[in-house]
């Protein structure tokens, strides 16, 4: 191979170097973190260009872990992922655009509870590095900002003072390693 050809990588999520994060507003006055323990995923790039790069992701719903397990239960329950009938959240992405040195824009759909819908990402590349043992891998930081009731998490609670109980608005903040070949 040339230098001047471009080289094809493929990645699959390293899920101990990973880690798949959301917050939500309790209160309308604080946060309450939580992830999903386990997840998948394997992307295919064009090595330093990312304009093509196919992205899909899946979260085992059964997962979801805030430390509550009460709040945990709830939210496996149809009133938010309803996860009997929804084992899966999925991702599609495809094609990055370049915002500046380190940034992108990952577009994609996103399927929970059997609705899709299209998002936004935001990526910022860590960078492509070869362990000590020879595997080269690929980081990235991704985050994101979904509307719950846009995928029929309407469940809420009304506040005597005001307000509700859970915000509409999930923040998604993802942090994940590649094996890339």
């Amino acid at each position: 191979m040339s230098t001047t050809e471009t080289k094809l990588l493929h990645g699959v999520i390293d899920p101990a170097h990973s880690k798949v994060q959301f917050k939500v507003k309790h209160l309308m006055i604080s946060n309450v973190l939580g992830v999903f323990r386990e997840f998948e995923g394997k992307a295919s790039m064009i090595e330093n260009d990312f304009s093509s790069a196919v992205v899909n992701f899946s979260i085992n719903t059964a997962s979801i872990d805030t430390e509550v397990a009460d709040r945990d239960a709830h939210l496996k329950s149809a009133d938010f992922f309803d996860v009997e009938n929804y084992p899966k959240i999925e991702f599609e992405g495809k094609g990055m655009t370049q915002k500046d040195e380190d940034n992108y824009e990952l577009k994609g759909n996103l399927t929970i509870k059997g609705v899709s819908k299209p998002i936004t990402l935001s990526v910022e590349f860590g960078g492509l590095m070869t362990d000590p043992w020879g595997n080269k891998k690929a980081g990235f930081s991704v985050t994101g900002e979904i509307n719950r009731k846009d995928w029929g998490m309407g469940w809420n609670a009304a506040l005597e003072a005001g307000g509700v109980l859970v915000g509409e608005k999930i923040k998604l903040i993802c942090d994940v390693e590649f094996a890339m070949s």
